[in-house]
């Protein structure tokens, strides 16, 4: 068996990260992750998984879905302030354009390794 043939397929992993998603915000009602363009598009999504990992930095129940720009700056800057990704996605964009698949596939990628690494890290250090 090659190397190639143990690495998922784009399609398997995009389902694989899309479950990893739908895992760590099943707990908040707010957010329902079925695909990456529209169920992201008011940066809760990201704010929710943040959360998750870090649910001392802010409190979630007191975000709005329509103050996308805070939701999706607040996610970046927790990003790259605890968990050392840096946001990939322009806020800018975001709000007023379309949302690229691949560009928050991508993203989102980042952050799951991120916030893996965040976790291993914190477990050896305790």
């Amino acid at each position: 068996m090659t190397s190639s043939s143990l690495r998922p397929s784009y399609k398997e992993a995009q389902e694989r990260l899309l479950k990893w998603c739908e895992n760590v915000t099943r707990n908040y009602e707010s957010v329902k992750i079925r695909n990456f363009t529209t169920d992201f598009a008011d940066g809760l999504a990201f704010c929710a998984i943040i959360h998750h990992y870090f649910p001392d930095e802010f409190d979630f129940n007191k975000l709005n879905r329509d103050n996308k720009q805070n939701n999706f700056d607040l996610a970046f800057r927790i990003a790259k302030e605890k968990a050392h990704v840096h946001p990939l996605l322009d806020t800018d964009d975001l709000i007023h354009g379309e949302l690229d698949k691949k560009c928050v596939f991508t993203y989102l990628l980042t952050l799951y390794h991120g916030l893996k690494n965040h976790q291993t890290n914190k477990l050896l250090l305790s």
